[in-house]
């Protein structure tokens, strides 16, 4: 049986596990979210409600994993609790390296536990752990800690387990694998809670040879030498994605006090380079990645009632958070926005639905839409002590008002109002571009709703773009995810996708004994986004139930004012547009 594509499922309600060959799938699909498509349909009832035992999720890696440089990604692929459909996310760290090297393509787990377990893959071995001592433990870094003392393979291994927010079932909750990288998006800690799975550990002892060993070591070094001196990839060594800070506030793009703005005047203070010249204490990389663009910034706190004594806490720190914690809820305070990031971090949050959420109740308060009876805390932007309380309220649902909250901001504004300034897309809250036409609609038609569908604050950026029609934004949308679901596949990290260029896709698999062209692989990205949009919508998804928040035509763009006509037009001829893919 090839490796490179065994499929481990794991039963939670039997607690049983069999492995199968599936080289016909992986052949067809190349691995990663192609395979995962097909698997999920297969094992899934697409009826299924999002948090019972019959929701299914999907682990896949790609064939580049672990051979070449920043194939360091896993995708996970099940029905997310936010959206009621596909949901999708990616996560880094470690956990691809051990699946590949445990033997798999993918892991699949099905069914619901009776009590709370942790599931042990151990190479061919699979060992279901019980968990009631752990469960209820509120913080995933405490809980990762202990699953990491009690097992074995340090090193070797990958702990993907939840906080208090996936054991309360918050939608928008979060896998943590190791401790700096999560499957962040679309609720999958959600999953793993209504599983009552508190971790899964992956054991990789096994190795990797290529076909052809020789070939292999030459196109290895090309992409290595390629990523080390690449300018691109340079800037996120350096700063990483808190570099977009500064240029998108001067820009007037980044998303401010729940997008009543687009310019922050404290951006300075929580830039990539305050971070870097105050704060910075580390730079950590993904497994088999050169790049070390996980950047750890150094918190020191004193303890209560003692003098000169502190305890020092290590944060990782992205645009994402940043955004969503930081100008999204008005706080400038470098040290304020640290506690907030830890504390999502702790809980097990996602922090761009966390920040939006918070953002509209902050509006929402303000606007005598929900009283402070509801909050229980007087929510103020900029204030972050006061947002650090109504996180730990997201996760213990002490009202009602805090339930809708953790059900999203979509779900939120149906029970109190504030629709117009809810900003979410096909229910997934708001990325922290503000950027022009191509980022919203990217939003809008983006598969996870998410701006690394499909880059659209990137295209908004370039010269042209003013000149480009509501359909030429869409086909050029289209056919940038349709190219990231070929990169989805592989698996490798969309920050080296200057790196992994068409070209050098070809010559990579080469030496791994698959042979294609650029022509095929493009033709593979086309028919998988296809697959992708069929089994989206047969879990409930359709175009008519997309909306625009208001929010996002009352605050100007480095495009000017946005109108509502030009969406109107490019959703038209998308509508069109996908009824022909899915056809052919």
């Amino acid at each position: 049986m090839n490796a490179r594509t065994k499929v481990l499922k794991i039963d939670l309600s039997r607690y049983k596990y069999e492995v199968e060959d599936r080289s016909e799938l992986f052949e067809r699909w190349l691995g990663g979210v192609g395979v995962a498509v097909q698997l999920l349909r297969e094992e899934m009832d697409v009826g299924a409600d999002p948090l019972s035992e019959d929701n299914v999720i999907v682990f896949a890696i790609g064939p580049l994993t672990p051979a070449y440089p920043m194939a360091s990604k896993t995708v996970a692929l099940f029905k997310s609790p936010l959206t009621g459909n596909l949901g999708e996310s990616h996560a880094g760290g470690r956990t691809a390296t051990s699946i590949a090297n445990a033997g798999y393509g993918a892991i699949i787990i099905k069914g619901a536990s009776r009590t709370p377990v942790y599931v042990v893959v151990d190479n061919e071995k699979v060992h279901f752990r019980d968990a009631r001592g752990i469960w209820g433990i509120k913080s995933s870094l405490t809980a990762g800690r202990i699953i990491a003392e009690r097992e074995k393979g340090r090193g070797m291994r990958t702990v993907m387990r939840i906080g208090g927010a996936g054991e309360r079932l918050v939608r928008y909750a979060c896998v943590t694998t190791e401790t700096y990288r999560h499957f962040g998006r679309l609720g999958l800690g959600a999953v793993f809670g209504s599983k009552k799975l508190k971790a899964l550990v992956v054991i990789g002892r096994g190795s990797y040879k290529p076909a052809d060993a020789a070939g292999y070591r030459r196109v290895y070094e090309k992409i290595f030498r390629t990523a080390l001196e690449s300018d691109v990839m340079n800037k996120y060594h350096l700063l990483g994605t808190p570099v977009n800070v500064n240029p998108l506030n001067e820009l007037g793009a980044l998303p401010t006090r729940n997008l009543k703005a687009a310019r922050f005047e404290k951006a300075e203070e929580i830039s990539g380079e305050a971070f870097a010249e105050f704060n910075l204490g580390r730079r950590v990389g993904c497994s088999h990645c050169p790049i070390a663009c996980i950047h750890i910034a150094v918190l020191r706190e004193p303890y209560e009632e003692e003098s000169y004594f502190y305890k020092t806490i290590m944060i990782s720190y992205d645009y994402e958070p940043i955004y969503a914690l930081g100008s999204m809820l008005g706080v400038g305070s470098r040290d304020g926005l640290l506690k907030l990031i830890h504390r999502v971090e702790v809980l097990g949050l996602d922090a761009m639905s966390t920040g939006v959420c918070l953002a509209w109740a902050t509006e929402a308060l303000e606007k005598g839409l929900i009283s402070e009876e509801d909050t229980l805390v007087r929510l103020r932007f900029g204030d972050h002590e006061a947002y650090l309380r109504a996180m730990d309220f997201l996760v213990e649902q002490p009202n009602d008002f805090y339930k809708h909250l953790a059900q999203g901001v979509e779900k939120a504004s149906d029970a109190y109002g504030g629709k117009d300034f809810a900003l979410a897309f096909g229910g997934n809250e708001m990325p922290g571009y503000h950027v022009g036409y191509a980022t919203h609609l990217g939003y809008l038609i983006g598969l996870r709703h998410s701006h690394l569908d499909n880059a659209g604050y990137s295209l908004d950026q370039k010269a042209d773009v003013r000149a480009m029609t509501p359909k030429e934004i869409v086909d050029s949308l289209v056919e940038e995810e349709i190219w990231r679901q070929v990169l989805s596949s592989l698996v490798v990290c969309f920050f080296a996708r200057g790196v992994y260029k068409p070209g050098t896709v070809v010559e990579a698999l080469e030496p791994l004994g698959i042979k294609t062209s650029e022509e095929e692989l493009r033709e593979l990205g086309r028919r998988i986004y296809a697959e992708k949009l069929r089994l989206k919508m047969d879990m409930g998804f359709t175009l008519d139930a997309l909306r625009l928040p208001r929010r996002i035509f009352e605050t100007e763009t480095p495009h000017g004012m946005l109108k509502e006509e030009f969406f109107r037009e490019a959703l038209d001829y998308y509508k069109q547009k996908i009824e022909n893919l899915i056809i052919s």
